[in-house]
């Protein structure tokens, strides 16, 4: 314990560490907010925040301009979105460019703000997953937790076994560092083109359209179509939302060692896991109940007409490829 904390009352060590709060409420990671309330950025009602202080539900936060809600510990769920992202997207609030973001689709959140878990590059496609804590965000990226990234490549060529042997065994080195891959099948394909699926456990800018390169194989077309324990939803079209229920959340939090709030606790999760393993996104009446009402977020194109309250999903086929992808011999320039 800390000196700060010794001096502290027993009913200021009963609330939540600040740094946890604004973490959790997305403005950024741990780390990053003991740096802000060092240089002066927070305010805890009205007083300059310092480090090691804890704050109770009522406190009004302030991190520069804007105001962060503080809740009871344990008395509510992150928000998690999956997005299927188009090719000509930018992952990135602001573009001198002025290029489509991600971002211009995800609905508004008072008090937080929304997260991308990992990002794609302007002419990737598939799976992105945003979320509204920091702490989770934090364990699905940080290199140290090795998660899980699925891609289905379209290369122009085709690797030779010995290449394929060479990306499972030691890999290859590009300029900062060496890559490998976890895992690595040949999906077919016929003249020029040729469809690979593989998994990473990182996620360095364009890692795998880099690997690829250096193997002298250019690639045409890069989907993500898994991030850990999520599948991309086969339903879920190009430009859509969907929103995860309370048994999804709660099974992400769990896998990824979190504690879900004891309010939501229940037998879910293990049904829940199957779910996001087969990449549906099914909401139940108690876990639409269990939310705030007039949450719907599945859109498709700019605007936010044609919203639905959520995105139907099928199962995922066994030994079937993801939405989009072909499985063996796609026609030429497909």
């Amino acid at each position: 314990m800390s000196k700060q904390e010794e001096e502290q009352t027993p009913q200021e060590q009963q609330g939540e560490r600040l740094q946890k709060v604004l973490a959790q409420a997305g403005v950024g990671s741990r780390r990053e907010m003991e740096e802000w309330i060092s240089a002066g950025r927070v305010t805890v009602n009205g007083d300059a925040a310092t480090l090691g202080m804890r704050v109770h539900e009522g406190d009004v936060v302030r991190v520069d301009r804007r105001t962060i809600r503080v809740e009871a510990p344990g008395s509510s769920l992150p928000r998690v979105l999956l997005y299927h992202k188009q090719e000509g997207e930018i992952v990135s609030r602001d573009d001198p460019e002025q290029r489509a973001s991600v971002f211009d689709k995800l609905p508004k959140v008072r008090g937080q703000k929304w997260i991308a878990i990992g990002r794609l590059d302007f002419n990737t496609s598939g799976l992105l997953i945003f979320t509204t804590s920091g702490d989770l965000a934090n364990r699905l990226m940080h290199p140290r937790f090795e998660i899980e990234r699925e891609y289905a490549v379209r290369v122009q060529g085709s690797m030779t076994e010995e290449q394929m042997r060479q990306m499972l065994k030691e890999g290859i080195t590009l300029d900062d560092g060496p890559v490998k891959f976890e895992k690595l099948l040949d999906e077919g394909g016929e003249g020029y083109n040729h469809w690979y699926r593989l998994v990473l456990k990182e996620g360095r800018n364009r890692v795998v359209r880099r690997t690829f390169e250096a193997l002298g194989l250019p690639v045409s077309r890069l989907m993500r179509v898994r991030f850990g324990i999520v599948h991309l939803p086969p339903r879920l079209k190009r430009g859509m939302l969907a929103e995860l229920g309370v048994g999804e959340v709660t099974a992400m939090l769990n896998w990824v060692g979190m504690e879900a709030p004891p309010a939501v606790q229940q037998s879910a999760p293990r049904k829940a896991d199957e779910r996001l393993a087969r990449g549906q996104v099914a909401k139940s009446k108690r876990d639409d109940k269990a939310r705030r009402p007039d949450r719907s977020v599945a859109t498709e194109g700019p605007s936010a007409k044609g919203r639905q309250k959520h995105v139907p999903a099928v199962p995922r086929s066994k030994s079937g490829p993801a939405h989009g992808v072909p499985r063996r011999k796609p026609k030429a320039g497909a």
